[in-house]
């Protein structure tokens, strides 16, 4: 699977898991994967290029989405401190769930993952916002990320 198509169920599962408890999440994201399997199933799962998909989807890359998924699970607190501190005039309590999951994922590239340059993060990040948010996410997207790009 693209890089791009990983960080984009990776960016799903992490929307997902603000909506369910801790201990509930394993079997909601075996669902979601498990739904990746069936070719007839992924017409649920809206905005898919069909031709960008593999099926069955890779061991490999189920493994890589759940661990992305623990990674940044275990640094949220850190993640959402620096939003906050990053956000002027916005706090993650107060920001759209689309918006502070696309920043979580995007800061955890650009601090934790050296595989991923940093503008190729930030810029991955306001595609998703361009899909998924408001009319005004990318830019606060693009806004909030600068300040977190090494100098």
């Amino acid at each position: 699977m693209k890089r791009a198509l990983l960080r984009e169920n990776t960016f799903r599962l992490l929307y997902l898991s603000d909506f369910h408890e801790e201990e509930e999440l394993d079997t909601q994201v075996d669902r979601y994967l498990e739904k990746m399997e069936n070719l007839e199933d992924i017409e649920e799962l809206q905005d898919f290029n069909l031709e960008d998909l593999e099926y069955p989807i890779s061991k490999k890359d189920k493994e890589f989405i759940k661990g992305r998924l623990l990674e940044i699970g275990e640094h949220i607190e850190e993640i959402d401190l620096a939003i906050n501190n990053a956000a002027e005039k916005w706090t993650t309590d107060r920001m759209s769930k689309i918006d502070l999951t696309i920043l979580r994922l995007a800061y955890f590239e650009i601090h934790y993952d050296e595989s991923v340059p940093e503008r190729v993060a930030v810029d991955q990040a306001v595609e998703l916002a361009k899909k998924y948010g408001t009319d005004d996410s990318s830019k606060f997207i693009n806004g909030v990320l600068a300040k977190f790009l090494k100098k």
